[in-house]
């Protein structure tokens, strides 16, 4: 994968640890469809690639990991996400999932929206003391019915990920610890250090034990992976109703929603 044609991320490869590295710090590394179409195809590289023992994903700046998507790219009718967006996301979230190779989240800032999904996908999380993490899909017209919904109830347990999706509320790092969304909290300026101790001591461990390990864990929701389309399917017509629309309008207009004349 040529690093010299990539927009929106970069990509590193050196001493057995791959890191795709979203890099749109100027929109707070919210991703378009070109994001996602770089990401999934960096972890295709790396996961693919026999020098590489573990996959980094983290995020240019100091005051985001991810966002979620870019409000901006959006569809033909100008209503609701590119389509291509949603077809790369899911894609990516089964790479990640699917990869031989444990897969680190390095969160730095705040994690939102479809940012918080990438960060609860992935098989580990280390975060620094500055991460908020957080949901806000029912806020602006959006969710997340598929492994973003799924994978957060293994994490956390269902009361949690109900409270985490339904009231939209932000947490910070040492409440995400607390309730298991992330496995460690360091201050920032050790984000860096930590992560690649972790990746360190990972690649003096059996390739082919952390494989099956983490195919077995994937298994257990493995067999969800059609209904994971199918809901991205149902995300796509969504954001063509009105109900979606008012929750886009409201957020770009910096005004709450008026979401009670849909509710029946």
């Amino acid at each position: 994968m040529a690093e010299t044609s990539l927009q929106d991320i970069l990509f590193e490869k050196k001493d057995g640890i791959a890191r795709v590295t979203i890099n749109r710090p100027e929109k707070y590394n919210c991703f378009r469809a070109i994001t996602a179409r770089e990401m999934a195809q960096a972890f295709e590289d790396a996961g693919s690639d026999p020098k590489i023992g573990v996959i980094v994903l983290n995020a240019s700046g100091t005051k985001a990991f991810c966002t979620g998507g870019d409000a901006k790219d959006v569809g033909p009718s100008g209503a609701g996400y590119n389509p291509d967006l949603l077809v790369w996301i899911e894609k990516l979230h089964g790479l990640i999932r699917q990869v031989p190779k444990p897969v680190i989240a390095s969160v730095r800032g705040f994690a939102i929206g479809g940012g918080n999904v990438l960060a609860t996908l992935c098989d580990l999380t280390i975060a620094s003391e500055n991460a908020v993490f957080q949901q806000v899909g029912p806020k602006v017209g959006s969710y997340d019915a598929g492994f973003g919904a799924i994978q957060l109830v293994s994490a956390v347990g269902e009361k949690r990920a109900r409270e985490i999706w339904y009231m939209c509320r932000p947490y910070k790092a040492a409440e995400a610890l607390q309730m298991g969304l992330v496995n460690k909290v360091v201050p920032d300026a050790q984000l860096e250090a930590e992560t690649e101790a972790w990746c360190k001591e990972l690649l003096e461990k059996s390739p082919t034990a952390l494989k099956f390990l983490k195919a077995s864990m994937t298994a257990v929701t493995a067999q969800l992976s059609g209904l994971d389309r199918s809901y991205f399917h149902h995300l796509w017509l969504y954001y063509q109703s009105e109900e979606a629309v008012e929750g886009r309008k409201a957020f770009e207009e910096k005004r709450k929603p008026d979401f009670g004349k849909f509710r029946v």
